[in-house]
């Protein structure tokens, strides 16, 4: 399995991915700011995977404090999760990441620095290993919405590099082969910063899963062709109501298939739903350099002072997905009522499907 991201030998290790396919290199990170700008540059993208990279940047920071009491590690502790929260603002991973780790901070405060250093290291660790856990139940869950033959086209990366390992989109369609279905995947180049074209076929070619590139807007034509069985995206952020943020272009995908009776399918952990906000007028989307449409790997592909707009993220109304796959179970419309039954506590899962 693809090593994203791990905490070695006091730093944190990542895979940079934005030198694939053509380099794997791997870098290491010592300090918390180092692991902000990995995670603002987008060295690791993906929600899971920054929710991952935030706790253990968390956990690099308080080990790296010389605070000698409480009082003192407190002032540093809040400005690291500052440091952190402030990278990315669309992927609510981060958050619940920062949430989470300052959560832990709270339960172990009462023991001194010493431990709570250790307890933040130990929980940054565990939240690597659920997440791949989540991802594989994920998978095993999702691809029993799959045909036995299937042609399903992608849209960016949601594989093992945009999470701790295996992948949400892509980890349904590992699980899928793994049952010995015959899988044959579209992939999204995903302008402007390519991952579909960079990320996703690295990682399908070396799975040897069948698939085959196609610039962005190739997609309606496969749609309206009837060359595509169902569609398979990962999401940053799911609102309440079930409206769902993903890279830019998803939204145009869902309203295509939605036209031609395509299912479309969002895979994505429970830490990626935001019951906090209504719908998804409330999800903050991110403005990125414009030099990254302007160049392609450092080509400019633009004419020279032309104005240009690079939101990274769009938002697809509920009413174009078919199913939200998480590891807790599918849930179908109504979402307002099949994603609270996911969340810890809530029982009764009337509109959840659990295979």
């Amino acid at each position: 399995m693809i090593e994203t991201i791990e905490w070695k030998d006091s730093a944190v290790v990542m895979i940079d991915q934005r030198l694939l396919p053509w380099k794997e290199v791997y870098n290491r990170y010592t300090d918390h700011l180092g692991v902000a700008e990995a995670i603002r540059s987008m060295v690791i993208r993906g929600a899971p995977a920054i929710g991952v990279a935030a706790a253990m940047g968390i956990a690099l920071g308080v080990k790296n404090s010389g605070a000698a009491d409480i009082e003192e590690l407190d002032r540093e502790f809040e400005g690291i999760c500052r440091a952190i929260a402030s990278t990315r603002p669309t992927a609510v991973n981060l958050f619940w990441a920062v949430e989470r780790m300052k959560s832990v901070y709270g339960r172990v405060r009462g023991r001194g620095p010493a431990a709570v250093r250790e307890a933040l290291i130990a929980e940054s660790q565990a939240m690597k290993e659920e997440d791949i856990q989540a991802n594989r139940e994920m998978g095993r869950l999702g691809q029993e919405l799959v045909p036995a033959e299937a042609r399903i086209l992608t849209h960016c990366n949601a594989g093992a590099l945009a999470t701790a390992g295996y992948g949400t989109a892509l980890g349904v369609i590992r699980a899928a082969v793994e049952a010995g279905k015959h899988i044959q995947v579209y992939v999204d180049e995903t302008r402007p910063f390519l991952q579909g074209a960079r990320l996703t076929a690295w990682e399908l070619q070396k799975d040897r899963i069948a698939a085959t590139v196609i610039t962005d807007n190739m997609a309606g034509y496969f749609l309206q062709q009837g060359k595509v069985d169902c569609v398979i995206v990962g999401a940053d952020r799911i609102a309440a109501n079930g409206d769902v943020a993903n890279k830019i272009g998803t939204y145009s995908v869902a309203v295509i298939a939605k036209e031609n009776g395509i299912p479309f399918y969002v895979a994505a952990p429970v830490s990626t739903l935001d019951l906090s906000i209504p719908d998804g007028s409330r999800i903050p989307i991110e403005e990125r350099n414009p030099d990254e449409v302007r160049m392609i790997q450092g080509v400019p592909v633009t004419p020279p002072g032309i104005p240009v707009a690079n939101p990274a993220f769009d938002v697809t109304p509920n009413r174009y997905v078919t199913a939200i796959i998480t590891e807790r179970g599918v849930a179908r419309p109504p979402y307002s009522h099949s994603l609270r039954t996911l969340m810890p506590g809530l029982h009764n899962p009337e509109n959840v499907a659990r295979f």
